[in-house]
């Protein structure tokens, strides 16, 4: 296994103080780097160990946070905190610079060679880095397939690849179509992949505390989806180049 280094890192975002996770890759060179965005009740070892994983691959990743180092284990604080955030732009895109701006400053990174992939609102933010007009090498989102303010998705200069479970009630067919019409009409490069079964934030490993209607782990997709995940960053982000 590759020699990964780990830090806590925190920065102000938000009007809060968010902690973040960074891994680096063994060496000591510049490498490409991935920004990692967790779902709604924010940053918790899930996701610091896909940080991990991609470090352990080559890459430098950054596991942001969008919660001030909260983990929210009631479903109604946490609907409380994303939902005003989900539906402001600009504060999306505000935690998601923060997040880039600690990518920037570390010197493993590579500046010219950035991907970000999240997972629900810490997809949504990625997406809004790329309407934001960012330049990235790959956008991919897992349970997140919001839409943006007309001609915006235009600005994105990167390929997108978004997965979603066939059964998700929070990203229902309307809004599946919605999504694909927006980025489509823009001329983006984009792949959208239906995980039969499945329902919102499969991706997650059960919790001990309650979750709103609609979540449940699937463990055969959830595998899959982070296969095609590391698949988009090893087309689009590779490790030599």
């Amino acid at each position: 296994m590759t020699t990964v280094t780990t830090r806590t890192v925190t920065y102000p975002a938000d009007g809060l103080t968010m902690v973040g996770h960074l891994a680096l890759p063994a060496g000591s060179g510049r490498r490409p780097a991935v920004l990692i965005g967790p779902e709604g009740p924010g940053l918790n070892d899930f996701q610091r160990r896909r940080a991990d994983a991609l470090a352990e691959l080559g890459y430098v990743a950054l596991a942001f946070d969008i919660n001030g180092g909260r983990w929210f284990t009631d479903p109604e604080e946490m609907l409380a905190r994303v939902t005003p955030l989900l539906s402001t732009p600009r504060r999306m895109r505000d935690i998601g610079h923060a997040a880039l701006g600690i990518l920037h400053a570390e010197p493993r990174t590579d500046p010219d060679r950035i991907a970000a992939i999240g997972y629900g609102t810490g997809g949504a933010i990625a997406l809004e880095l790329g309407r934001d007009g960012v330049d990235l090498r790959a956008i991919g989102t897992v349970n997140a397939l919001t839409t943006g303010r007309p001609g915006e998705a235009a600005r994105i200069r990167c390929p997108v690849w978004a997965g979603v479970g066939s059964e998700d009630p929070i990203m229902p067919p309307a809004q599946r179509e919605a999504f694909a019409a927006e980025i489509q009409d823009a001329g983006v490069d984009w792949r959208l992949v239906l995980y039969g079964g499945a329902v919102h934030a499969f991706h997650h490993p059960p919790v001990d505390h309650p979750v709103v209607p609609g979540v449940a782990h699937h463990p055969r997709h959830a595998q899959r989806a982070w296969r095609d995940v590391v698949d988009l960053l090893t087309e689009c982000l590779p490790l030599a180049e």
